[in-house]
Formats: structure tokens, C-alpha cells, sequence
């Protein structure tokens, strides 16, 4: 264990580093902030490679958990002052604990061989709406994210933050528009997409797994191409002036409706 006070401490500012993608992408880590988050990971079998909490805190006894947890992974563990926390998580008022995980990439395969639900999220842009997607799937039993042509990243510290730890239950992947479309042959299960233009309501799919639910852009929704490789087009009522909803809260809707169909027990 390391006491670090200091915040020009070459680790400090590499674990600072990872609030931006490229450094993320470099090293192959990323954050997670606050007990529950760094807890749920640590619980579901990942290893810290860095773990970072409030000088002081250590007879903590969930601290002292993640401490040995930390150790046993050969992870380094630093007591450091709060402004160095401060520093870390870019926060004025830090969580009193931050960890730095191997960041874990699934490919198109995982989905091929699967008979769950999964969720498709083209050009997703907002890191909060794909948090708190990744969050819904969780709920709702999903087997991951698939992450199509530029998308925020599943990683980052505002994703993994909004996904409230859901992020280490999912599969995350990232496919190119091509590659996702060459892939969908391979796949035996239903492509559900949305559209304001299409004709069925979400009440009357067939939400039957296997099955992907294919989300589109905030602003754009899906691509033509996306959008005609989908085996159903569903739509949601709106009755009031908005003509579209939040793309987490449609995202919930249509996986809830999915359990509706497929777990009626637990609906």
C-alpha cells in the first residue's frame, strides 16, 4: 500500500488520464467510482488493477474488502489525500473510492451463439443513455450491449457511473455498420428495430428469443441499411406533441415488453 499525497504523482495523473477514450484505448483500463460500483464489480469476479481510496478509511470494513480483494489480484492500492481523489475523479465532492479495471470486449460470436436478448445501439452518442441502457438490460436479464458504428464508449467513466455497475453483468461489443449487417445471416433469432415510420405497435411484435432490439441514433434513429435489415419494425403511441421518446426510456420500454412476452411469470 502507498500513501500518496502528491498531485503531479505519475500514477495519479494516469489514472486521471483515463477519463479520455484515447487513454483508455492505450492502456486498456478504465475507471469506476464509489463503493457500490466498485463492490458489484469486485463481486461479479473482476480484478483492479489500481485501487485508489481516502486515506483514513482503511478499518472500513468494506474498504478493507476491496483492499484484499485488491491485493489478491496483485492490484496496486494507494491511501491517498482527498484532493488527489478529487483529482482523480474530476470531482470536487469524490467518491471514496475509484478503481481501475481491464477493459473486456466480447465479439459478434457471443451473439451468434446466444438465445438471450440483447440490444443494438446504432451511433448511440449520450455515455447517460448508454449507461443507463446497460442498467435496463441488467434488469431485464439481457446478455449484452452491441455497440454499431461510432458510439460513445461503454467504458467511460459517465457509462459505467450511469449503468450503476450493470456493466459487469453484460457482454459489450463493438461491430461496424458492414461487419453487424455480413454477421446477420449467421444469426438465427428476431432483428426487432424501431421506426416512427413503421406500421406495428410494440404491443404486437413478436418478442420471441433469441432477439436483438435494434435502437437508433438520438437524433437520426437507425440507418436505411439497419433499418431495412430488420425482420419487424415497431413503433410506440405518441399521443401527446412530443413524436419521439428518450432513446434509454424507449430502450426500457421495448425490453420490459420483452419480458412481458417471454417471462410472464416475472412481469
Amino acid at each position: 500500500m502507498r500513501h500518496i499525497n502528491s498531485l503531479t504523482n505519475p500514477t495519479v495523473k494516469s489514472l486521471r488520464a483515463l477519463h479520455e477514450r484515447k487513454y483508455r484505448r492505450q492502456s486498456g483500463l478504465f475507471l469506476a467510482e464509489g463503493m457500490r460500483i466498485v463492490m458489484e464489480a469486485v463481486d461479479l469476479g473482476w480484478s483492479p488493477k489500481h485501487l485508489a481510496f481516502l486515506d483514513g478509511r482503511q478499518d472500513d470494513p468494506l474498504v478493507g474488502r476491496l483492499i484484499k480483494a485488491a491485493d489478491a489480484a496483485d492490484a496496486e492500492c494507494l491511501a491517498v489525500s482527498h484532493d488527489v481523489l478529487a483529482k482523480i475523479s474530476h470531482k470536487d465532492n469524490p467518491q471514496a473510492v475509484v478503481a481501475s479495471f481491464a477493459e473486456t470486449w466480447h465479439g459478434f460470436d457471443q451473439v451468434i451463439t446466444s438465445n438471450g436478448v440483447w440490444v443494438a445501439l446504432d451511433r448511440v452518442r449520450d455515455p447517460g443513455n448508454l449507461g443507463t441502457i446497460m442498467r435496463s438490460v441488467d434488469a431485464a436479464g439481457g446478455e449484452g450491449v452491441i455497440l454499431i458504428g461510432d458510439c460513445t464508449d461503454g467504458f467511460s467513466v459517465e457509462a459505467v457511473r450511469a449503468s450503476m455497475g450493470a456493466c459487469f453483468n453484460l457482454k459489450l461489443v463493438e461491430i461496424s455498420e458492414d461487419a453487424f449487417l455480413e454477421a446477420l445471416p449467421s444469426w438465427n433469432g428476431r432483428l426487432i428495430g424501431t421506426s416512427l415510420a413503421a406500421s406495428v405497435d410494440y404491443r404486437q411484435a413478436d418478442w420471441a428469443a433469441p432477439l436483438i432490439i435494434m435502437m437508433g441514433n438520438e437524433q437520426a434513429g437507425l440507418t436505411d441499411a439497419l433499418t431495412a435489415a430488420a425482420k419487424q419494425l415497431i413503433r410506440m403511441p405518441m399521443l401527446g406533441r412530443s413524436d419521439s421518446l428518450n432513446l434509454a426510456v424507449a430502450t426500457g420500454i421495448a425490453l420490459y415488453e420483452y419480458v412481458r412476452h417471454e417471462h410472464p411469470d416475472k412481469a
